[in-house]
């Protein structure tokens, strides 16, 4: 790099390489790939340090909550290149995101590479020629209160998850973990699934009618009798109670009903007619980007934030984070153009619409999420350049976006009243109803998809009516009896999990996605069909927190801490002061620390016990959740709670059933040939197995001898049964084989070396000496020649079709430099640089993955260093006293603010704990 060139520094190599277009000669852009550096694990601190202020949080809460960064190994690699780089440049210009993530890796960058250059911030909402030049022409300096804000949610969900999640390992399990919005979003599924199980369902009965007049036929359904409401869904509690004064048919009645109504008259009782307008939604904001993806295209929050974020890196539509829904001036003549161009310049209103949020956290300074630009591109003139996913929400965007700009639906909707002659139980109502729209407005261009409602079966379904009017008579053709029995609340799906957060104000809906993956990652739920169901480990944590902990999962306080780090980031509340607040307490509350401290005696049992019915109680275990209950002679019995088995499906009959079921007997085989001992199928814990019994040893008297345990007692050989296999079926010669494993194949005539075929954790496979080859299933264990495995073992490790083809192929690595590639492995399709493989998480979507998710996975990687413990290390020297430069929103310098020392260190950190109890944003 020449000198006089500006060095600019992005979080991402697709931005980079996008906005490297617009900016021209003179320039050189860089990515950091994220953050280059991060608050370190306190198992990670130096060891002089384990024992000191930071040793339980690697923060300092004694002194202003200094947090202690480092440089992870995998990241100094990129810091010495920006180095170097900088090292040419005249100019420093930061150019990450504009919300307060991307604030953060300004304000590291600034304190790793120390320049001496003068130092820039550009901003840009969208990556457009346009655009880039305006936010060259209006450099600001740092943002410190967003940075400040930033800090603070990282700290506070480092003080809450390890003060917190020490908590549940002793009393429920070890492993778990608590957040801050991890553990207010898992109790909101808690709860509904609470509603769900203490629901009591009714049963009602409803007549629908079929009717004729003018020629037509037209659907209508009961309504009233004898002026009274005739009950439906809706009416009833959740406790199974009538809400006010309804008729309820039962299947007597209604069958009395309508024989008597088939056997009478008909007229229209009244016919009203009134004016129907539908307003377009506003543009997207991420929440509503979110729920919609959802709900059309059936993406996760997560898949659509990856796919939206490779859009905007590619300059395609606007900053995917926001929570405002307005316009500027530039779009909205953009979508008014669109639309008139495409729907005629009568679809838009003479005066423009403007949008605002409602939510009170919202950061307005943002723009609604649209089709960037000031002429919007049509998803037929993109297609050809984007992937499958991104092309279906570009569409969705941009249709949103060209709607929110048109004129509303309008018409006319109908209700027609028929009336029969009086019956003993008065006279019978039904009502039928019609929309014509006469003006479909916006509806040309898109309309909004909603969440199942509870209630739609009960809803008046709309139909086209006859021309008739009051006093017309017309005639019964068909009248059904149905019957219907009222459901419990609907579980959450994402869509309207994302929803119910929104309205709460738990967390900020550009983390929602990591909070779903989160509490799905860590076992508290599992995702059924669409549904979030939550497991019963869920339960006992959330019994733990709300009965101990209660503020901490409380909607109210998780939302005020929402508002005050809005408040920090405002400049309106000192960080420092708030945090010390939190953890310490004032005289209005007391404090996380002293909270903790004062828990008492918890009571692990039952904090794990949920009753079930009288005398019938759900233990939940370290190994699953089980029934207990008492025999009819006092004894304890319990029994084992199917994996598919939901908690609302786990009734006081339910429980009679599996206690009553009858356990799995042992089955003997025969004697195998060789041993002369019992080869029997059992049923356990993991699965059917056969096992070769052991032969029960008797004592001088002919009793059986109480068998030797511990290492001295012998092993009985066992084997698992296939996956294809089934107890009741298996033979003695299939089980003779599954003992006798594993199989020899044979040897490999080059090198001498065994060939054996065995099942192995991961699936079947063939081993020579330390290499191994996958199989295609567990019958070529049994089936596979010596000919063909040699075949495998000549072949690349997983296999030569699924190592020459890869499922995708990308640029190169920022990290590596290698190309970046998508495969299909052994266990699962993985992304690879040749140097790191990453394991795609378990349901995203292989063809949604962009470059730029792939880079994030393998970076994660690496930060997650090799799965083997950490040889032992002398322990490292203190460094002299550090303290890092104080918070600067100069361009030149870093001198300003002063917020506490912050300690530095590029230092190697070990490898990663098991348990993360760390709430990630």
């Amino acid at each position: 790099m020449s000198m006089g060139k500006k060095l600019v520094i992005v979080e991402s190599p697709a931005k980079g390489k996008t906005i490297e277009r617009y900016l021209g000669e003179g320039y050189q852009v860089l990515a950091s790939v994220g953050h280059v550096r991060d608050l370190v694990s306190p198992r990670d601190l130096p060891a002089d340090l384990k024992k000191g202020a930071y040793g339980k949080f690697a923060v300092d809460v004694d002194h202003g909550f200094a947090p202690y960064y480092v440089v992870s190994d995998e990241k100094k690699k990129t810091v010495a290149e920006l180095k170097r780089a900088l090292k040419d440049a005249d100019e420093l210009i930061l150019a990450t995101d504009e919300d307060r993530e991307g604030e953060a890796i300004a304000w590291h960058l600034l304190e790793v590479l120390k320049p001496k250059v003068p130092v820039k911030r550009m901003v840009f909402h969208e990556i457009t020629k346009d655009a880039i030049e305006q936010a060259k022409d209006s450099m600001r300096e740092l943002n410190m209160p967003l940075v400040d804000a930033q800090e603070t949610r990282r700290i506070l969900d480092r003080l809450y998850g390890y003060e917190v999640s020490p908590v549940l390992w002793r009393k429920v399990r070890q492993g778990l973990s608590a957040g801050r919005v991890q553990s207010p979003t898992a109790r909101l599924i808690v709860d509904r699934e609470r509603e769900r199980m203490a629901f009591v369902p009714a049963s009602y009965w409803s007549l629908t009618a079929q009717f004729e007049a003018e020629g037509a036929r037209f659907g209508a359904r009961l309504v009233r009798l004898g002026g009274a409401r005739v009950a439906t869904g809706s009416d009833f509690d959740d406790r199974g109670q009538i809400k006010g004064v309804r008729t309820v048919l039962d299947a007597a009645a209604a069958e009395a009903l309508a024989a008597e109504l088939e056997q009478g008259s008909f007229r229209v009782a009244g016919v009203e007619s009134k004016p129907y307008r539908r307003r377009p939604s506003a543009p997207f904001t991420t929440s509503t980007l979110q729920q919609e993806a959802g709900r059309k295209l059936k993406l996760s929050a997560k898949q659509t934030m990856s796919v939206a974020q490779s859009l905007y890196e590619q300059g395609y539509i606007t900053y995917m984070r926001t929570d405002s829904p307005s316009l500027s001036a530039q779009a909205i003549k953009a979508a008014r153009e669109q639309a008139a161009a495409l729907y005629g310049k009568e679809s838009i209103p003479q005066a423009a619409r403007h949008y605002s949020g409602k939510s009170k956290s919202a950061q307005e300074a943002h723009e609604a999420i649209r089709p960037s630009g000031d002429a919007f591109r049509t998803p037929s003139e993109v297609k050809g350049a984007l992937t499958p996913n991104e092309h279906r929400l570009y569409e969705l965007i941009w249709k949103r976006t060209v709607a929110s700009q048109m004129i509303d639906a309008t018409g006319q909707t109908a209700t027609i009243t028929i009336a029969s002659e009086k019956t003993t139980r008065g006279v019978a109502e039904f009502t039928a109803s019609g929309t014509v729209i006469t003006e479909p407005g916006f509806l040309q261009a898109y309309e909004e998809g909603k969440d199942a409602s509870r209630y739609a079966e009960d809803a008046e379904s709309e139909g086209t009516l006859p021309d008739v009017k009051e006093s017309d008579p017309v005639s019964l053709a068909e009248l059904e009896r149905k019957d219907h029995v009222t459901t419990p609340p609907p579980r959450y799906t994402e869509a309207s999990l994302v929803k119910a957060l929104e309205e709460l104000e738990i967390g900020r809906p550009s983390t929602y996605a990591s909070i779903i993956d989160t509490i799905v990652r860590r076992g508290f739920v599992t995702q059924r069909g669409g549904a979030l169901v939550p497991n019963w480990i869920a339960f006992s944590t959330i019994k733990l927190l709300e009965d101990n902990l209660g503020d901490y999962v409380d909607y109210d306080f998780t939302a005020e801490m929402l508002a005050d780090l809005d408040r920090i980031a405002d400049g309106e509340l000192d960080r420092e002061e708030w945090l010390r607040r939190f953890y310490f307490g004032s005289d209005e509350r007391p404090g996380l620390k002293s909270t903790v401290e004062n828990l008492g005696d918890i009571d692990a049992r039952a904090v794990n016990s949920i009753p079930v019915a009288d005398g019938v109680t759900l233990r939940v275990g370290q190994y699953g959740p089980y029934l207990e209950g008492e025999g009819p002679d006092g004894e304890t019995k319990r029994a084992n709670i199917p994996e598919d088995l939901t908690p609302d499906q786990l009734t006081p009959e339910k429980a009679a059933e599996l206690f009553a079921a009858e356990p799995a007997q042992d089955r003997v085989l025969g004697q195998h040939p060789e041993t002369g001992l019992d080869v029997v199928v059992k049923d356990g814990r993991f699965g059917p197995y056969i096992e070769e019994a052991l032969p029960v040893e008797l004592d001088d008297e002919g009793k059986p001898v109480a068998p030797k345990k511990g290492k001295a007692a012998p092993k009985p050989r066992r084997a698992s049964l296939f996956k294809t296999m089934e107890p009741e079926s298996v033979d003695l010669d299939t089980a003779l084989k599954l003992l006798a494993l594993p199989r020899v194949v044979g040897v490999d005539p080059e090198s001498g070396d065994e060939i054996t075929a065995r099942p192995g954790r991961y699936g079947p496979f063939l081993s020579k000496g330390t290499d191994t080859r996958s199989l295609d299933d567990e019958d070529q264990i049994f089936s596979i020649t010596l000919e063909q495995a040699l075949e495998r073992f000549a072949q690349p490790k997983y296999g030569a079709r699924k190592a020459a083809s890869a499922l995708k192929e990308f640029d190169a690595d920022p990290v590596s430099g290698k190309p970046v590639k998508v495969r299909d492995g052994r266990f699962g399709p993985y992304v690879t640089d040749g140097e790191t493989n990453a394991t795609i998480p378990r349901g995203e979507d292989v063809e949604a993955i962009t470059f730029e998710r792939a880079v994030e996975l393998l970076q994660l990687k690496r930060e997650k260093g090799p799965a083997k413990k950490p040889a032992r290390k002398p322990a490292a020297k203190k460094p002299a006293a550090k303290t890092a430069a104080a918070k600067s929103a100069g361009a030149k310098t870093t001198a300003g603010k002063t917020t506490g020392a912050k300690t530095t260190a590029a230092r190697k950190p070990a490898a990663k704990k098991k348990t993360d109890t760390t709430e990630q944003p």
